[in-house]
């Protein structure tokens, strides 16, 4: 990549809060990387075509949202595109290669996602090298994140604790879709990981028991291997006050065609184990974490 810096203007919409006020149950269901709002820019700078890019999609993810008439749960749906900018990625995990006007040693050491190409802005993929023309200017990069990171994660964090507030518990799914994986050994490989951040992001039980819907369906699901969650488990998972944060991701082949773009038979079957998911999780929180927190809150 060259040097010249970039000009580039923000996308007009950035994210879809609904159903917090009317909630039913202490759950928000969160999709950071289906967004498919791509600005001009964009397309103008990179240097592979736009169906690279879409690569980066959890692609049609928030098809999968449960029907919030049914399951009572708030949503949250990211619209910008994740070649734009990575809502599960830390501010400080910019790529320096990214950057044209600041020293490498204004960044922190470099994440293995950085090493790998996807820091806050994704810089290449594997089979197809560098995403850009050039790299983007310092202010160009603290743009996004004062206009697009930190306000999603402000109304992430707000959504939850209101839901705490009124029900004395919450529990954000952080959903996500990933590629089939391929199977180790003789295991069949997970068709669902859920992550936990090894413990750190929700309680023993509510992992346990989400891992128990989720094979009861019929699925094969694996704990924090190989997605163990990242930037948004760390910043919004407080199980010690009450804040669980599950990060839920779904296979592709699952609720997509054979192409992997377009949606699937599958896609009802999912959508009504996700909202099993979300109503068995909401009941239990509610029995265990709820009543003892709403009694010591009044």
């Amino acid at each position: 990549m060259d040097d010249a810096p970039i000009e580039a203007a923000m996308p007009t919409r950035l994210f879809s809060l609904e159903g917090v006020d009317a909630a039913r149950v202490p759950v928000l269901v969160a999709v950071p990387h289906a967004g498919r709002d791509y600005p001009d820019a964009i397309l103008q700078n990179a240097r592979v075509v736009p169906e690279v890019l879409e690569r980066l999609e959890d692609r049609h993810a928030d098809m999968l949202l449960p029907e919030r008439t049914s399951s009572g749960c708030a949503t949250l749906v990211a619209h910008t595109a994740r070649a734009w900018i990575d809502l599960n990625r830390a501010p400080s995990e910019v790529d320096p290669q990214m950057v044209t006007d600041a020293p490498r040693t204004a960044f922190a050491q470099p994440s293995a996602k950085v090493r790998g190409g996807l820091g806050l802005v994704p810089r290449r993929l594997a089979d197809h090298g560098e995403l850009w023309r050039r790299p983007f200017a310092q202010a160009d990069i603290q743009g996004r994140i004062a206009q697009l990171h930190d306000p999603y994660h402000r109304a992430l964090g707000q959504a939850l604790a209101a839901l705490k507030s009124r029900f004395g518990c919450a529990l954000l799914i952080d959903l996500h879709s990933m590629p089939p994986l391929r199977p180790e050994g003789s295991n069949r490989p997970p068709q669902i990981v859920l992550g936990d951040r090894f413990g750190r992001s929700a309680s023993g039980p509510v992992c346990d028991l989400a891992l128990r819907v989720l094979k009861s369906s019929g699925f094969e699901v694996a704990l924090n291997h190989p997605y163990a969650g990242g930037y948004v488990l760390d910043r919004h998972g407080r199980p010690a006050r009450g804040i669980h944060a599950l990060q839920v991701e779904v296979d592709r082949s699952l609720y997509l065609a054979s192409d992997l773009k377009t949606p699937g038979e599958g896609l009802g079957q999912i959508r009504h184990a996700l909202a099993s998911l979300v109503r068995t999780l909401a009941d239990d929180l509610l029995r265990l974490d709820g009543p003892d927190l709403a009694i010591a809150a009044e």
